[in-house]
């Protein structure tokens, strides 16, 4: 049986059941140059920078490189870097690392090529507060903005941000679609009753006393007082509850929030040359960053020794200006090239050939095999 055939109570018809939380669609006024929200809340349009407020690149524009000389690691910079590595291996003995005898030191020429794009994005949304008689900015002031001409102060360059601002002239008030106005919204826990059905005695007011002696039998239901209901624990009896979006005001001010995301669009890039060192220790390791190019638009990378990395400048540029331009506005590029040291180790211990990789400027260590797995010392 349903349980609102079990309510002995009566509810007010006029308290409407709570609707949606967002207005449905075509509930909310057309703003001009903001018609992009298909219906309510919840849209979020994108709107793409005008032509101009994006930098052109210049044709056959190129940027020159200086050379720059290969760090070399010295036996006890070698040494000392094993042993902070060992000290890290409970189950590593330091006796090798510190008898060991160097064969060969070989430094290893690696680049890391970064590039950043700093990019600013807008979008907007229809957002909605209860209405208690505050200052209704409206379209009675003038029209609103398009959503580039709205000033904002800008944070400093490479550095990320998220900035919200109402736009002008964009707010009205409307009644609230959730309770329709009325301020409160029917209980669904109870139906609007007040009570609900006593679960412990299914509503028969009486409950089953255990056993087999003279006091068996059936005694009234101590929950709920032998009257089979209980009153409602989420609406306390009342049968209904103050609208959770309007919050009793029964208007709602509705506004369009302007979203301005500034982000820093980073991809690095690290020849694949060195087979027995996995290419992922460079990522948590710095390098010295001998060339900083930094612009509105910054160009390829031209006579570089290295030409892998004029490349992948080449086709980084390429994609992050078509790839950003037609969705933000680009405000700033950084390009670096790093030297990231790294020194391949060649020692013998015991008669046994072994070897190590020193790299970053932290001296950090590599070691796919080491000679012993003791813990004696």
């Amino acid at each position: 049986m349903d349980d609102r055939e079990d309510f002995l109570g009566s509810f007010d018809p006029n308290i409407p059941e709570e609707g949606p939380s967002a207005p449905p669609p075509g509930w909310l006024d057309d703003v001009h140059g903001y018609q992009g929200h298909k219906g309510g809340e919840g849209d979020n349009p994108l709107y793409p920078p005008p032509p101009a407020y994006n930098p052109q690149p210049e044709q056959d524009r190129n940027t020159s490189v200086p050379n720059v000389r290969v760090p070399t690691v010295s036996e006890d910079v070698a040494r000392e870097a094993l042993l902070k590595y060992v000290e890290s291996k409970w189950k590593y003995s330091s006796k090798p690392a510190r008898n060991l005898t160097f064969k060969e030191l070989r430094p290893i020429t690696v680049y890391r090529y970064r590039l950043e794009t700093y990019t600013e994005t807008r979008t907007s949304s229809w957002q909605h507060e209860p209405y208690n008689g505050q200052p209704v900015d409206g379209p009675q002031f003038g029209m609103s903005p398009p959503p580039w001409d709205i000033p904002v102060s800008l944070p400093e360059r490479f550095c990320e941000r998220v900035e919200k601002v109402r736009v002008p002239h964009s707010s009205f008030v409307k009644m609230c679609h959730t309770c329709h106005g009325c301020g409160r919204t029917r209980c669904n826990s109870c139906f609007g009753r007040g009570q609900k059905r006593c679960m412990t005695c299914h509503g028969s007011g009486f409950r089953h006393r255990p056993g087999n002696h003279h006091n068996a039998g059936r005694t009234r239901c101590t929950f709920c007082h032998g009257r089979g209901m209980k009153r409602c624990i989420h609406c306390q009896g009342h049968g209904f509850k103050t609208c959770t979006v309007c919050h009793g005001s029964q208007n709602l001010l509705h506004f369009i929030l302007l979203t301005v995301t500034w982000k820093n669009n980073v991809e690095n890039f690290i020849p694949d040359r060195q087979p027995d060192f996995p290419d992922e220790k460079f990522d948590k390791v710095r390098g010295d960053p001998f060339f900083v190019d930094e612009n509105v638009l910054v160009y390829p990378i031209q006579g570089f020794p290295d030409e892998e990395i004029c490349a992948v400048s080449r086709t980084l540029i390429n994609q992050h200006l078509n790839k950003f331009s037609s969705t933000s506005r680009i405000l700033q590029q950084r390009q670096t090239i790093e030297l990231v040291p790294l020194t391949h180790a060649y020692y013998t211990y015991s008669g046994k050939d072994y070897s190590f990789f020193v790299y970053g400027t932290e001296n950090k260590v590599f070691a796919a095999k080491y000679p012993t797995a003791c813990t004696i010392l």
